[in-house]
């Protein structure tokens, strides 16, 4: 991973103080991912992506570009486990995420976007401004990430489920056939 960063960042002709201005990230940070000495996290590799403007994917090996199939490698952040489930960078992104059974008290957070939420099973708990709610299988839930948002397990077991995520604030669009009479 380390040798990759470097030479993307080589082929671009770009010092690692230009890197570190453009991304927030130290300079020793940065050379310590390059040669190997740190792990690379996704809060790391997300801003380097963004100031060379690649896909994630070709900072971390994507597969080939005729290959539809996403083969993404799980990222754990704060004990979370997702796996990204689009390739490329900007736009709506799309995550499978796995929460542990955890009992935490719920940080409300803002930032731009939109975000849309499906449990496959267990149950999620979702602080949203005023409303705290549990979804369960089969359930969804969408907002506006401008809103002051939490969401973690119930501390009762494990809940996976998609996440469907727009920076901008797009929405996601579902199309359902009518049905036929």
């Amino acid at each position: 991973m380390g040798p990759r960063l470097r030479q993307m960042r080589k082929d671009r002709e770009v010092t690692l103080a230009a890197l570190s201005e453009a991304t927030g990230i130290s300079v020793s940070t940065l050379s310590r991912l390059e040669s190997g000495l740190r792990k690379p996290s996704l809060e790391l590799l997300l801003p380097i992506a963004r100031a060379h403007q690649v896909a994630l994917d070709e900072l971390v090996g994507a597969p080939p570009a005729d290959d539809p199939r996403v083969r993404s490698k799980p990222i754990v952040m704060g004990g979370r486990t997702l796996w990204p489930l689009t390739r490329q960078p900007g736009g709506l992104q799309a995550y499978k995420v796995l929460e542990p059974q955890r009992r935490e008290e719920p940080d409300p957070r803002t930032h731009e976007g939109y975000e849309w939420m499906y449990v496959l099973s267990g149950k999620l708990r979702l602080v949203l401004g005023e409303h705290d709610v549990v979804l369960t299988a089969g359930e969804a839930a969408e907002f506006d990430t401008r809103v002051p948002h939490w969401f973690g397990s119930t501390g009762e077991g494990p809940v996976e489920f998609l996440s469907l995520f727009g920076p901008q604030g797009e929405r996601m669009h579902v199309r359902a056939r009518p049905k036929r009479s």
